[in-house]
């Protein structure tokens, strides 16, 4: 096995930065420590200007006048740890939330999917980038070495038992045991593992617990770990305070963006897909205005996802200043990709026809874009239906040529008796609903070169056009 561990030092920071356009102020995150409120977590501009945490929030605001703050939640942090876990999820079932402030993934069988460990590493750290989490990445034969040695570097790998050892070996007691065991080992001389492991086994349990022990042996993988596996919900929710309360839909473009980011990666990981999802827009003294975002069939691209909501939302009236705004899913169907040429047929910049109705559906509306579909009736008028249904029918195989453009009605045909190309094709029908026809049809060319399809009653009767081709 080859375990993986990512550690995440600002994770509740970076969760709350993500939805803000203010990331590149100096932020801090606080909490109370007896009494008073310290810094609990900082950002890169904060530290550049000479704050670190531990130091009391006044003395901080002091010296930095310009720091912006707030105070550290911890369900806001479980979120975002689950949000990771979600994601991590798509590089391997066996993905394991149990320590805080971490994600482990074994990923020895991934190697075989995504390629050797290097381009596996570069693949996480840079889409750790784009969801905006600082991070340092470590890979061990065991979780619990991968937490500990993560503690200490970055980008380390190690395959095999005894690089592994003299890895551990370097690590301070502390990264492994707790205060009070640490402690007692200080007053033993003990200040890294590889002393532990000089000493005999039966000194070490004459003096101190069983655990430490059982700890050694869970580094070297010399005894199982009980670890408990993270598995996806099967609905998903986010939820995002703005900065300030906004009027305008275009200062909710960001947010959005970030929103359906992390939806199309927790899609990705549970390898489904969405069709309808609900954006929440909250205000201080109205109720909450809800979009419905629906898709014609479930997608998981976040571009795509962020385009047909961004476009529902720009056509959403907003009664009063928006200050959170939510995104909340139901509906998770299976996903399945769509059918791709081995050799591309098509243009690189043009798109297929999902995403192209998408699209318009999102900027002209679900009712101004509607599939044909064909009724049961040999009528030509009376086949094209625009009902709003799931998927088209395809046109019956025993009809003949039909025109691209079909007329509402037929109109007389002027001019000239039109060149007969192909027909006639005999249309006999509706004696039984009080719209009894009878015609042969014809394709014919008109003296202006266009091509039509027209037709007349069985005799000598006067010519109806009913049709162009292209």
């Amino acid at each position: 096995m080859r375990w993986v561990c990512i550690a995440l030092p600002r994770l509740a920071l970076d969760g709350m930065l993500r939805g803000r356009g203010d990331a590149g102020q100096p932020w801090a995150l606080v909490e109370d420590a007896c009494g008073r409120a310290v810094l609990r977590s900082l950002n890169d501009p904060a530290r550049r200007l000479g704050l670190a945490e531990g130091m009391d929030l006044d003395r901080a605001r002091a010296q930095v006048p310009t720091l912006q703050w707030r105070r550290h939640v911890a369900a806001e942090e479980a979120r975002w740890h689950a949000l990771l876990g979600a994601w991590a999820y798509r590089f391997s079932s066996q993905v394991s939330l149990q320590h805080p402030g971490c994600v482990s993934i074994e990923v020895g069988a991934s190697l075989r999917l995504f390629g050797p460990w290097p381009r596996l590493e570069a693949r996480l750290r840079e889409e750790l980038d784009r969801l905006g989490f600082v991070h340092r990445i470590v890979a061990a034969p065991t979780a619990a070495a991968a937490r500990a040695l993560v503690s200490a570097h970055d980008g380390l790998a190690i395959a095999h038992a005894e690089p592994l050892r003299r890895a551990l070996g370097q690590l301070p007691v502390e990264a492994v045991f707790d205060a009070v065991t640490c402690e007692g080992m200080r007053g033993m001389g003990l200040r890294r593992l590889r002393q532990l492991w000089a000493l005999p086994r039966s000194a070490l349990a004459r003096r101190f617990p069983q655990g430490v022990l059982e700890r050694l042996d869970v580094l070297l993988g010399n005894r199982s770990e009980p670890l408990v596996c993270y598995r996806p919900p099967d609905r998903f929710e986010l939820r995002i305070e703005l900065e300030q309360e906004v009027a305008t839909s275009e200062a909710l473009r960001f947010p959005l963006r970030r929103m359906t980011a992390d939806l199309a990666a927790f899609l990705a990981a549970r390898d489904g897909g969405v069709q309808r999802f609900v954006l929440r827009l909250e205000h201080a003294d109205a109720k909450a205005t809800e979009v419905r975002v629906g898709l014609q069939s479930p997608e998981r691209e976040a571009s795509l996802l962020n385009e047909v909501a961004w476009a529902r939302l720009e056509r959403t009236r907003v009664s009063a200043p928006v200050q959170a705004m939510g995104l909340h899913a139901d509906e998770l169907p299976a996903f399945v990709p769509r059918h791709q040429d081995l050799f591309r047929t098509r243009p690189q910049q043009s798109l297929d026809w999902q995403t192209l109705c998408e699209r318009l559906r999102a900027r002209l509306g679900r009712a101004a874009v509607q599939p044909l579909h064909w009724r049961q009736d040999h009528r030509p008028e009376r086949i094209p239906a625009g009902e709003a249904q799931e998927g088209a029918a395809e046109l019956p195989a025993t009809l003949g040529p039909r025109p691209v453009w079909l007329l509402p009605a037929p109109v007389p045909l002027r001019g000239p008796a039109p060149t007969l190309l192909a027909g006639p094709e005999r249309i006999e029908s509706g004696w039984w609903d009080g719209g009894d026809v009878r015609r042969d049809y014809y394709v014919a060319r008109l003296p202006t070169g266009a091509m039509a399809w027209v037709f007349r009653m069985p005799g000598d009767g006067p010519w109806l056009l009913h049709g162009w081709f292209a």
